[in-house]
């Protein structure tokens, strides 16, 4: 009765609506494409749209603290308060800020004091710096596949690479999306296996409300100019324990082992380290600590505006979006993925990109480095032995084959969200012709 009184049953809503869907698509598909020679969708002018995409984003704020500390010469101290914050936030109770997240990981890799030959898993999804620096330290990657549903480090497949060499495991949060951190840290406690964190697309993202870079030994962070917390260069590794965090200290940071406690077994290297220097530049530190209390709330902005477009986008036929775990909260990075599965679009992914482009949609390829097809995995002569290189990881190439981006829009945006809306029901409505042409 109360479906009556607002004026029909539900049933003759449902259909009415059915009938608005359907409306909008004629409408859609009676329109020329902008590839044919039809009006473009996307009409906002491009200053409007490099507005809303612009990254990094530095305001008043931070522009202040870079001149006081220009004017102030207390330079340093920016450093060890950033790490105090970020211990804070991360709940971890050891930080060490690093000159970029390529510093961290391999500040991460000298911490970690494995024999010589000893095996790490890693996936071949992800960036150089996870896994190339490994043979500077004896170190040798095992590959594993990445689920095609989420993007992320396959634990089934991981199980499957382990050799009596399996000392260590290393993830990458894909694109700001957790991996299964729980099931994958209960893995290595059964097997005796330390497991590193590569944080470096993921500042803000968590899993059961634990932050990204808390659940294994060794957490690295990027602050990289396109990064979440972005200070042009910069980085973070967070320990948990204090051998870990005096290891990785002591690897790139001559000045500090002075400052270790006396029972310290690193504390007699004070004066060289072990060589190399990687500190933060303390004006990135200044950036980091001016953006830090605003990073939840901008990664909540991004994540409304990808919602408010992807709900809508999932309508379309051959269009899904990477899996998120309920009690994960994913963060973006980069670019907004999304997959396209040509047999259900009824059109191949580069013809639909193209007709995209011409709406004004700025679309690109998804594709992602897979590292074992890269040169210097093939040379035995940089490995302690050689790198198993695996004939195929069908859920890499999957990922790799179907995924497209887009780009992520910094602040509110509806105007761009309709209009990309509008663009992709365009091109989806004429598919059927587009796959004929």
């Amino acid at each position: 009765m109360a479906d009556k009184a607002q004026g029909g049953t539900r049933r003759s809503f449902v259909r009415a609506g059915t009938g608005a869907a359907i409306g909008a698509a004629a409408s859609r598909a009676a329109e020329t494409l902008a590839v044919d020679g039809g009006p473009r969708t996307v009409r906002v002018s491009e200053e409007r749209a490099a507005q809303v995409t612009r990254w990094p984003r530095y305001g008043a704020e931070e522009k202040q603290a870079l001149l006081d500390l220009l004017d102030n010469n207390r330079f340093y101290q920016e450093i060890p308060l950033l790490e105090s914050e970020l211990k804070n936030a991360l709940g971890v109770p050891y930080a060490k800020a690093h000159c970029n997240g390529t510093g961290a990981l391999l500040s991460a890799f000298f911490a970690l004091d494995l024999p010589r030959g000893s095996e790490i898993l890693a996936p071949s999804y992800t960036a150089w710096a996870t896994t190339a620096p490994m043979h500077l330290f004896g170190y040798v990657p095992a590959f594993v596949d990445i689920n095609p549903r989420s993007m992320t480090f396959d634990l089934d497949d991981a199980r499957k690479r382990l050799t009596p060499h399996t000392r260590a495991i290393i993830v990458m949060h894909s694109a700001g999306n957790p991996c299964d951190m729980d099931q994958i840290c209960d893995f290595a406690r059964e097997r005796g296996l330390v497991v590193v964190e590569d944080a470096c697309q993921a500042q803000g993202a968590s899993l059961q409300g634990k932050p990204m870079g808390a659940w294994g030994a060794i957490g690295a962070f990027s602050f990289q100019a396109s990064k979440i917390l972005p200070a042009i260069e910069g980085g973070m590794g967070m320990y948990q324990t204090r051998e870990y965090y005096e290891r990785a200290t002591l690897f790139g940071n001559y000045e500090l082992p002075a400052s270790f406690p006396p029972d310290s077994p690193y504390r007699t290297y004070a004066g060289t380290g072990m060589g190399p220097k990687l500190r933060i530049h303390p004006l990135a530190a200044a950036l980091v600590r001016k953006q830090l209390p605003g990073v939840d709330r901008h990664n909540a902005l991004v994540d409304a505006q990808v919602r408010k477009l992807t709900d809508r986008l999932m309508e379309l036929p051959g269009i899904s979006r990477p899996y998120c775990r309920p009690d994960a909260k994913r963060v973006y990075w980069g670019r907004h993925v999304l997959f396209i599965d040509e047999a259900k679009a009824g059109c191949p992914k580069e013809t639909l990109m193209k007709a995209l482009r011409a709406e004004g949609v700025q679309v690109t390829s998804g594709a992602y480095d897979e590292q074992h097809k890269f040169r210097i995995y093939s040379e035995a002569k940089w490995w302690h032995h050689p790198v198993v290189i695996p004939r195929d990881l069908p859920g890499t190439r999957q990922v790799n084959q179907t995924a497209i981006k887009l780009p992520l829009f910094r602040e509110e945006a509806p105007d761009l969200i309709e209009q990309y809306a509008l663009a992709f029901e365009k091109v989806w409505a004429r598919r059927a012709q587009l796959a004929k042409a």
